[in-house]
């Protein structure tokens, strides 16, 4: 018998390879390679170009920030002020339920809404706050000796109507309601409008030291007296850099009340030899440079990105 096994193997039938000049022309395959990575290339630079804000453009916006936002909540924070003491009749008495009142609505804001405060960049690990809280401290003694030594040269030189009236409305609301003011309504209910409220409003839009100086300036305004501004102008600063550093209302909290205490406890006559211009400026200029290391560590060491609060850490605390 003849076997066909030879010829089937002298002539095997021939399939098409897959592989370009082997034998036979591959059917093309559709790239989706280019149409996938191609249109973010195209798109990319367009969509930077629409959303850069010009520099010019950028800081008008800035500085239409910092007069809008402490306007505004000045603005409103006085009118709640004015309903109080048409209803009370009592002055202090008034600004007392006021400051528990603005306590009460921006912690709300805080617990309920934290993203409508938080501000890029992220606070540093709470490990590094005790060794920020002994600079703190001591920058906090310079505050209280620079503003109350040039209050104290201010009224001794000029006098001032303005401070006169409000130790007259104070003396008469009675020692138990001014030291509720001082300790309790005045250290909580500022610290949460301004350090709470005012100052994580600018710094969405400004920078640190644009937001210190503006919160800073309008909290020394609201005392309504150029003593008074004089005396709390530094502890302002150096309240906005511990809430910059902290993110926290707390230390703020603590820090307003000892320097009530103190500038209800250590009497003039102590103070009254730095009352000259010499010593004032001196104190001022001591404080500035321990304000501006502050601000150094605060603007430097503060990690890139955008914080993400939470209800808890945002809160009153």
């Amino acid at each position: 018998m003849r076997s066909r096994l030879p010829a089937r193997c002298a002539s095997p039938r021939r399939r098409p390879s897959p592989i370009p000049g082997a034998g036979s022309t591959p059917t093309p395959m559709p790239s989706t390679s280019s149409s996938r990575y191609r249109s973010p290339r195209v798109l990319e630079p367009v969509q930077e170009e629409t959303m850069t804000t010009p520099p010019t453009t950028s800081r008008l916006l800035g500085i239409g920030w910092c007069a809008l936002v402490p306007f505004a909540v000045v603005a409103v924070y006085l009118g709640l002020g004015t309903v109080a003491v048409s209803l009370i009749g009592e002055p202090i008495v008034a600004t007392c339920v006021l400051g528990m009142l603005v306590v009460i609505l921006v912690g709300s804001v805080r617990i309920q809404r934290p993203q409508w405060l938080a501000h890029a960049p992220a606070p540093r690990p709470r490990v590094e706050v005790p060794r920020f809280g002994r600079t703190a401290v001591g920058c906090a003694v310079l505050a209280f000796l620079a503003g109350q030594s040039t209050a104290l040269w201010i009224y001794a030189t000029t006098g001032s109507a303005g401070f006169d009236a409000s130790n007259q409305t104070r003396h008469a609301a009675g020692v138990l309601t001014t030291l509720l003011l001082a300790m309790v309504a005045a250290p909580a209910g500022e610290e949460a409008l301004f350090r709470g409220l005012v100052y994580p409003l600018l710094r969405k839009r400004v920078s640190i030291l644009a937001s210190t100086l503006v919160t800073a300036v309008v909290f020394g305004l609201l005392h309504g007296n150029a003593v008074q501004f004089a005396s709390t102008l530094p502890l302002a600063v150096l309240l906005a850099l511990i809430y910059e550093h902290t993110r926290v209302l707390w230390p703020c909290v603590l820090l307003h009340l000892g320097f009530n205490l103190a500038a209800a406890l250590v009497p003039a006559q102590v103070l009254f030899p730095l009352a000259n211009p010499v010593s004032a400026a001196l104190l001022y200029l001591a404080f500035a440079g321990c304000a501006f290391g502050l601000y150094r560590r605060v603007a430097g060491l503060t990690a890139p990105g955008a914080v993400k609060a939470s209800g808890g850490e945002s809160a009153m605390q």
